[in-house]
């Protein structure tokens, strides 16, 4: 009972932070592109240098 009481006000304010960060919809998905791009970027970088 405890754990839910700490961890659904984090979860929540991380929820309302990330959703304030993005703005709109289009933001949100932008920002997952550009997360998507930055790993396979740094993946080909670390498969390159083996």
């Amino acid at each position: 009972m405890i754990r839910k009481t700490i961890v659904a006000p984090i979860l929540l304010t991380t929820c309302l932070f990330a959703l304030a960060a993005c703005e709109t919809v289009k933001g949100a998905g932008a920002d997952i592109e550009n997360a998507g791009e930055a790993l396979s970027t740094t993946a080909s970088n670390v498969q390159e240098s083996l």
